[in-house]
Formats: structure tokens, sequence, C-alpha cells
């Protein structure tokens, strides 16, 4: 198969990271199945290239909706090589003061929706022998800040998850790779996300609710560079299992990694010493 034979299917295009690799992939001269709730806001992907442009209504917590557009996806393109886990919400409130209702959607959207995705197309990546899986995860997969609580342990969920596929997938020669962004201008940080003011922690949730909203469109990632970089590593013969994207990204994975490997040889004595002798 030529690359550009591949068929990708990229949840939650109508904004955001997702609208700008749906229009560097269609660009790429690939097939592609761009998806969103409301799939009229996709009509200016539709337009980009009619023949090699699918456009489908998809709510990632409803199964059956997935079932259809999968089964879509390959009636018009023969397969799905490439699937782009992206559909995600996020949500700032302190851990104790935050809703439920709101913790308990996020969840169904950025992790059980990316499930229901992946464990749909797992069968036809099987017979195929091949394929691809982009999850989307966040620096936020990787460290924690105050205000975003529930949002980090979706994201360590998928984290967690996705590397036991790796190595469940590798024989089947299916690759799995975690996208890591930090700040991206696609207003994730402004109006997208839900925010439950902090009445008890204003130094510490209240400032970061502060500064995300202040920042929110001055963010330092470019989302069409992510794009690219998305399809450099499908392209690639061997992917990464992480792509952090962003030079904030970078900077705090190795700050709290460097971290981490001192506290493990600070209590290294304490650890070893805990097993029979």
């Amino acid at each position: 198969m030529s690359i550009k034979d591949k068929v990708w299917l990229i949840t939650g295009c109508s904004t955001g990271f997702g609208r700008e690799i749906a229009k560097s992939v269609i660009n790429s001269g690939y097939k592609v199945v761009v998806t969103a709730r409301n799939p009229e806001t996709l009509s200016e992907l539709k337009d980009m290239n009619e023949k090699n442009v699918l456009v489908l209504p998809l709510d990632v917590t409803d199964k059956n909706q997935v079932k259809v557009a999968l089964e879509k996806s390959v009636e018009a393109f023969g397969s799905i090589d490439v699937l782009v886990n992206n559909a995600g919400i996020g949500y700032f409130s302190s851990v104790e003061e935050s809703l439920e209702d709101e913790t308990r959607k996020m969840f169904e959207i950025n992790f059980w929706g990316l499930m229901n995705m992946t464990n749909e197309v797992l069968p036809l990546m099987r017979s195929q022998h091949s394929g691809h899986i982009i999850n989307f995860s966040s620096i936020g997969g990787l460290a924690s800040f105050p205000a975003l609580g529930y949002y980090h342990a979706t994201k360590y969920a998928v984290e967690g998850i996705s590397e036991s596929l790796a190595q469940e997938l590798a024989p089947f020669n299916i690759k799995v790779s975690l996208v890591e962004p930090s700040g991206f201008r696609t207003d994730w940080a402004g109006r997208s996300s839900v925010k439950t003011e902090s009445q008890l922690y204003a130094d510490t949730v209240g400032k970061m609710i502060q500064v995300a909203e202040s920042g929110s469109g001055n963010e330092a990632g470019n989302p069409k560079k992510a794009a690219e970089a998305i399809i450099t590593i499908v392209e690639s013969p061997n992917p990464p299992l992480r792509l952090l994207l962003g030079k904030m990204a970078y900077q705090v994975a190795t700050h709290k990694f460097t971290n981490l490997l001192n506290a493990i040889e600070e209590w290294k004595e304490t650890t070893v010493t805990a097993d029979y002798q």
C-alpha cells in the first residue's frame, strides 16, 4: 500500500486540533473521514476534496453512531488505516468543588468515547494486520496542575490503556501513539472548557483559571504545525509511543521525570528492601 492510500478517520473535527489535522491530511492527498456531532460544521472540509473526504455525524459516546460511522467509512473507502481519537473536552475546578455531572461527562468523552472508537476499529485493523491509532492525551497526561484534577485523571487513564494497547497490538502490526500537547491556540482553555469557579482555593485553583483564561488565544503552540507533526509520525516506519508537542510540553515533562528519578534514587534503599531477602 502506498502511504497516500491510507484512510484516516478523525473524531472531533468541528474545531481545534481535529479541524487542523483534517485540513492537513486532506491537503496531503489522503482519503479521510471527518466527523463531528454536528456535521454541518464540516462543509468547508468536504469542499476541499469532494472525492477523498467523507463527512459523518459522530458522537463518540453513542456506540450505535460509532458502529455506523465505521461501517460507512469502510463502505466508502475500503478500510480504516489511521484512527485519530481527538474528540475531548476540558473542565476546570478544584477536585473538592468539581461537579459530578461534569466530571462524568468528561470521562464519557475523553476516555470511554476514545475506547468506543478503538474497540470498534480493532477487529478491522487486526484483519488487515496493519493500522495506527493516534490517541490524544495532553502534557496533562504526564504532569498535573491545580484546577484540572479530573481532566488529568481522564488523560492519565488514556495514557495507561494506550501503553497496554501498544504492547498487545504489536504482533498485529498495529501502532499506537499518544499525542501530548502543551498550550495550543485551539480555544481549549477559553470558551471550549467548562469552569466551576473555586470558592475555597483562590490561591491555587482560582489563579490557574485566571491564567488559563487570560492566555487563551495567545498560546505558543501552533495547531497547524501539530497536525504536520502527526502526519510525520504516521508516515514514519517507527512511530513513537509518545509525541510531545510544544516547548512547554518538553520542559514540563523533563522537569517532572528528572525530579521523579531523583526521588526514586533518594528512596532506593527503602524501596528495594521491601522484598523478601
